[in-house]
């Protein structure tokens, strides 16, 4: 589990990730720079930097299918469950020319392949990740119309793009059991009497 950081730290750590393990070449080809990053909506909306780099872009978040069920207001707070999430990520690529597009591409493509498991050592601290946490990145079938509605409602016109699931990451409800039992008080209004006298 983890704190309400968690959305933030695995788009961050994907990015993070896929940042320090690009290679300068793999195997006798040279790879061009390429930078990593994970967008808002508002920088998409922006001036958009042209530069040679892979972009993540959170585009949807939706309840694990496994955590819709569960009725939180029916339950106890030690019987609470943690909110289930999955996250839907674009990784686009940007650059001004075919190659220096695609190599970057096909390298992060590759990565995601042979690495598809984000564990607590892996993942950004501010979220406060339980030691045994897993998020698991899976290729994810997005169908061109939906793709093409995304990419219209943002300004930049359409980049080479593929999307992936993030899954599951799983928000601490917070129960703060320590806390106690919460009192209600009520107040009355009225006429105050003085001291000594019978109410």
């Amino acid at each position: 589990m983890a704190n309400i950081q968690a959305i933030h730290s695995v788009g961050a750590s994907i990015a993070t990730f896929l940042r320090n393990t690009y290679p300068a070449s793999v195997g006798p080809q040279a790879m061009p720079s390429c930078d990593f990053a994970l967008l808002s909506s508002g920088e998409l909306a922006g001036t958009i930097d042209e530069s040679t780099r892979i972009t993540l872009y959170l585009y949807r978040v939706t309840v694990n299918e496994h955590n819709r069920q569960q009725r939180p207001g029916l339950m106890s707070p030690q019987q609470q469950a943690p909110l289930g999430l999955d996250l839907h990520f674009l990784l686009t690529a940007w650059a001004g020319t075919a190659q220096d597009e695609l190599l970057p591409f096909a390298w992060a493509l590759r990565q995601l392949y042979l690495h598809p498991i984000l564990d607590a050592s892996s993942l950004s601290p501010e979220a406060a990740w339980s030691p045994e946490e897993v998020i698991q990145i899976i290729p994810s079938e997005l169908p061109v119309e939906d793709m093409m509605r995304i990419w219209d409602a943002l300004a930049p016109p359409y980049r080479l793009s593929v999307s992936y699931v993030a899954r599951l990451v799983r928000i601490d409800p917070d129960r703060m059991l320590e806390a106690g039992p919460v009192v209600a008080t009520r107040f009355g209004y009225g006429t105050a009497r003085p001291a000594g006298e019978a109410p």
